[in-house]
């Protein structure tokens, strides 16, 4: 490929075991320091700082001084995104890991991608709205529908804010543990905001895991049936 985006490049850096341990660490969008990422990525302080040198000036990690400290995240949701969605095509193709650890089902139940619901509930959540005609989906994009603008506003979410900024407002995110999409964008992160200030769920330390409370099941099973 002589001309357009050098995705070389890209593969490149995420190929690395240590860097994709240290990118997959990142997508709960939690910022992390050095120290933190070398531990994921199972290496020492300065090969860390050799890996997230080269994550940096690739564009895909950002930067935060608080003081003498350093903390790295993820430079946008696109990471993400794009990170969920090599994960699912690793599952597909066989790639997995041989020794999954303890947290592997309540990830595969519920989990941070970045900044929306991914996971078994994730993907309930998108097909509850299509379902139910709240989301439209016309030539792979999604669309809230008025009656979605309807729900929106009663769920509590404040659509006419996410509407200004310029990210998309709905768009989907090939799920790595089900293999279906679940819902990104704004409303998607607008969505688990709105969940997590209901108390329906606490997130999981040290970790992107997302545990629902039983009575936050029932309630979320309740807002977004699939029936």
């Amino acid at each position: 490929m002589k001309t357009g985006p050098d995705i070389a490049l890209i593969a490149a850096l995420v190929g690395d075991p240590a860097r994709a341990n240290m990118l997959t660490a990142l997508m709960g969008g939690k910022a992390l320091s050095a120290g933190e990422l070398a531990a994921e990525a199972g290496v020492s302080l300065q090969t860390a700082s050799s890996h997230l040198a080269k994550l940096e000036s690739g564009g895909l990690l950002a930067v935060e001084k608080q003081g003498r400290h350093r903390y790295f995240r993820l430079t946008g949701p696109d990471i993400a995104v794009m990170l969920e969605s090599m994960m699912g095509l690793a599952a597909r193709v066989g790639h997995v890991r041989t020794r999954p650890g303890p947290k592997d089902p309540a990830l595969r139940q519920a989990r941070v991608c970045y900044d929306h619901l991914a996971g078994d509930t994730g993907v309930r959540l998108l097909d509850s709205l299509l379902r139910r005609r709240l989301l439209r989906s016309t030539t792979g994009t999604l669309a809230l529908t008025k009656g979605g603008e309807e729900f929106a506003a009663a769920f509590g979410i404040d659509l006419p804010a996410l509407e200004r900024s310029r990210r998309p407002l709905c768009r989907t995110c090939l799920d790595w543990s089900v293999r279906r999409p679940h819902l990104a964008g704004a409303m998607g992160a607008a969505l688990l905001d709105r969940v997590a200030e209901l108390g329906w769920v606490r997130r999981e330390r040290n970790s992107r895991a997302v545990l629902f409370t039983a009575a936050g099941l029932r309630h979320f099973e309740r807002q977004f049936p699939l029936k």
